[in-house]
Formats: structure tokens, C-alpha cells, sequence
């Protein structure tokens, strides 16, 4: 038996459109993985909190586990890694129908592409494709980037 913690900050309860890093310390070494809340198949946009929680679902038919299929992917097992998620948003609120969630949750999908993007050009090894026909909105993606590259900084050994 071992005792562990987590820690956040209530603001990771808000519901909306954000988009995330995980910061990924395996036995294997670093990798990110970029994700974004705002789901594909309804008109729900959900916290972070909630996002965490479905990526390491190791049920059986588990849908929502993109980090943990992607991590076993690779060879790496999810409980034997230290994570450390950074959200940033929310970027646009919860819309309230299909219409317009899609409308946002495709520039949010042009926005997770191009930051999967900027943090490969800059050495980091991101997990996943990401994928979106739309060019990202570049004012949005010059206020995320510095809130992400502070915190990976502050992360390095």
C-alpha cells in the first residue's frame, strides 16, 4: 500500500473549449501529448478535470482513452509514468447547440494541430496525429504558446 496525491486548481472544473499539454516523465523518457476539450460527436465541451480521467480509462471498451492507447502504442504502460497536465482556456465557453459547438470545436481542433506542431519543431516528442483541415487562428495560438512553453520549461530535469 502506497499514499499518493493530486493536486489542481478548481479553474480545471470549468467547463468550455481549452486546449491541454500532458507532460509525460516515462521510464522510456519525455514525451507530450496535445489534446482539446470539445467533443466530436455531441454538443458538449467538458473541463479538463474530466478530460484527464477519460484518456487513462483502462476499461476494456473504454472510448475516450486516446493517451493511454497511445502511450501502450509506443511501449510505454500509463501507471508506471508521472504526468503533469497543462490546460489552457477556456479559449471559447460551451456553446449551446450542435451547430455552433462544431463551428468552435473545429477552429479549437486547427488550434491543438498547430500546437502539436510548434512543440514537435521545437524538439519535443508529441505523442499522436492531429488532424484539421482549417488554418488555426494565430493571434489565439501566440496566447497559448507562452502559458505551455513556461510551464515544459519549468518542467526539465
Amino acid at each position: 500500500m502506497e499514499a499518493y496525491s493530486i493536486k489542481f486548481d478548481g479553474h480545471v472544473l470549468d467547463r468550455g473549449f481549452w486546449l491541454y499539454v500532458i507532460d509525460i516523465k516515462s521510464p522510456q523518457g519525455r514525451r507530450l501529448y496535445v489534446g482539446r476539450t470539445g467533443d466530436s460527436s455531441s454538443a458538449n465541451a467538458s473541463s479538463p478535470f474530466s478530460r484527464i480521467g477519460q484518456h487513462l480509462d483502462s476499461r476494456l471498451h473504454a472510448k475516450g482513452n486516446a493517451l493511454a492507447r497511445n502511450l501502450q502504442k509506443v511501449g510505454i504502460e500509463p501507471r508506471t509514468c508521472k504526468m503533469e497536465m497543462i490546460a489552457v482556456g477556456p479559449i471559447f465557453p460551451e456553446e449551446a447547440d450542435f451547430i455552433l459547438h462544431r463551428r468552435v470545436r473545429d477552429r479549437v481542433a486547427a488550434l491543438e494541430k498547430a500546437l502539436a506542431a510548434a512543440l514537435r519543431q521545437r524538439g519535443y516528442m508529441v505523442l499522436g496525429k492531429h488532424s484539421s483541415s482549417l488554418k488555426p487562428d494565430s493571434t489565439k495560438l501566440a496566447e497559448v504558446l507562452p502559458f505551455i512553453e513556461m510551464r515544459l520549461c519549468k518542467g526539465e530535469p
